[in-house]
């Protein structure tokens, strides 16, 4: 498959040399990747800023969910970078396929329409396992191929820190687990979240601790009630109410991601919202870009190596 991306600009003598991967050090790193869960509204440069991940020199692979690469792409051939990417971003997007198109949407269209809710319960999809999306995001997992050059890297569960598995993102992972266990049935039962409740938190639980390259998590945001302390916080969008506030411990980071008119920034310390760090202040307004949490990764013995001592 070509790139979704036609990258014709050549690379500007000008751009900055921290866009060339660093070469990886001879010892050995004395720990895994950060796990960092980046959340926040549309609009407010989660994805633009994973562009500040591949300056830092690891090398980052981008697994598009949801429509947004061109985000990432326009962090460097845009003004005033004007370059193409470095070549330590590699990227695989995926679709969620809908077969038969929109004749098969006509279909069921006219299906709801002469059906009662009851009849509807009852309708199942019996060519989801044909046209399961998160079996195709797993084989990516297990073996990623960059659609920029074609090359395959191996599983990510095989990499060390020197890497980045980014994952834009998580209502994309929702949307594809639920299609696994519904397909195209239109009515989806509390057992369905369950389901792919426990699909994705597994998943990610995976990502963050089976894994020892760095991990990035791209998420929409949604307010939620707080059982714990009772009102409401604002958590990662996920499917269903149970999910949402289970995700910001599985991370070393939850970053929300704020945009106030013009003026772009990160914050770990909205008491709104479930937030948390080891790797950055404690503030609700910090300067966007990841450098700073990859110093402070190897302020603590973190290295670019592929070796990793646990």
């Amino acid at each position: 498959m070509n790139s979704p991306l036609p990258l014709h600009q050549s690379h500007s003598s000008t751009a900055s040399s921290s866009q060339t991967a660093a070469p990886p050090s001879s010892e050995p790193s004395l720990l895994p990747g950060v796990n960092i869960l980046l959340e926040g509204p549309a609009g407010t440069g989660k994805t633009y800023q994973i562009g500040s991940l591949v300056e830092t020199g690891v090398e980052v692979f981008f697994l598009g969910l949801e429509a947004g690469i061109e985000s990432l792409v326009g962090y460097f051939s845009d003004p005033p970078r004007s370059c193409e990417p470095p070549p330590n971003l590699h990227w695989h997007t995926l679709q969620l396929a809908m077969p038969g198109g929109f004749g098969k949407m006509a279909e069921n269209a006219k299906l709801i329409a002469n059906s009662t809710y009851a009849a509807l319960c009852k309708v199942q999809d019996f060519t989801r396992a044909q046209n399961n999306p998160f079996e195709r995001m797993l084989s990516v997992m297990n073996n990623f191929r960059d659609q920029r050059t074609g090359k395959e890297y191996g599983p990510v569960d095989s990499w060390g820190p020197d890497r980045c598995i980014v994952i834009d993102g998580l209502t994309g992972l929702g949307d594809f687990a639920m299609a696994m266990q519904v397909g195209m049935r239109p009515v989806k039962d509390k057992p369905d979240y369950m389901v792919s409740q426990d699909t994705i938190s597994r998943f990610i639980k995976y990502c963050c601790d089976g894994c020892k390259c760095h991990f990035v998590l791209i998420a929409h945001i949604e307010r939620e009630v707080d059982e714990a302390q009772g009102g409401s916080k604002i958590y990662p969008s996920a499917p269903g109410q149970k999910l949402g506030p289970k995700l910001p411990s599985m991370f070393s980071d939850t970053i929300l991601t704020v945009r106030r008119g013009a003026e772009w920034s990160w914050s770990t310390g909205d008491p709104m919202a479930d937030l948390k760090t080891r790797n950055l202040s404690v503030s609700e307004k910090i300067e966007p870009g990841f450098a700073q949490i990859i110093s402070k990764w190897k302020s603590r013995g973190g290295r670019l190596s592929p070796n990793v001592r646990v």
